[in-house]
């Protein structure tokens, strides 16, 4: 479980369809284990190597069909989280690492100093897009600006922008989104008890 608060980027290192390594700090790479969960471009994966400035997380097929992760290459900057504690302070919301679609970036917007972004999104995942309400967009918890039926716009501070991988988002670039899950719960829950 992650909070969608990103401390950490990391870059690229080598990359494939089975396996990924990525470059951070000796900070941050030494509170990994091998079997720790790590929250990569806010996909949950699994520490399978490490070493003091790299670490190494093996890929399903499924995470391929369903993220960008198969779409990055060596030198892509990464958002990097790591998992949530009872001690944690939870700023953002709660994010499992399990990413519903990949997405497309539709526009950017700039705004003074400010951004917005619009996303493309299919029907089928518009329902559990509400405004105001919590989004992960590549692991980054945000608030959801507007939400119509196949799109919805996020705003990003100065402040994020720059300190995640945001900042190398262009039009038409491939997003991890990962809706709240709450909404699907109780979707759930409503068609199983009606």
């Amino acid at each position: 479980m992650f909070s969608g608060i990103i401390s950490h980027t990391g870059t690229v290192k080598n990359a494939d369809k089975t396996r990924l390594t990525i470059s951070a700090t000796r900070g941050f790479c030494g509170k990994l284990q091998i079997g720790t969960s790590v929250a990569v471009e806010g996909v949950c994966l699994t520490v399978v190597g490490r070493r003091p400035n790299t670490f190494t997380a093996d890929i399903m097929s499924e995470t391929n069909v369903r993220t960008n992760l198969g779409k990055l290459f060596r030198g892509s900057v990464v958002n990097l989280e790591l998992p949530v504690t009872p001690n944690t302070f939870l700023s953002g919301h709660l994010v499992q690492g399990h990413v519903d679609i990949s997405a497309r970036v539709a526009r950017i917007d700039r705004q003074k100093e400010d951004r917005v972004l619009r996303f493309s999104i299919p029907r089928t995942l518009s329902k559990y897009v509400v405004g105001k309400g919590s989004i992960a967009v590549n692991g980054v918890s945000l608030t959801v600006m507007s939400a119509g039926q196949n799109h919805f716009t996020v705003g990003i501070i100065p402040h994020t922008w720059r300190t995640t991988s945001m900042h190398a988002l262009k039009p038409g670039d491939p997003v991890n989104i990962e809706v709240d899950v709450i909404g699907k719960y109780l979707e759930k829950l409503l068609k199983t008890h009606a």
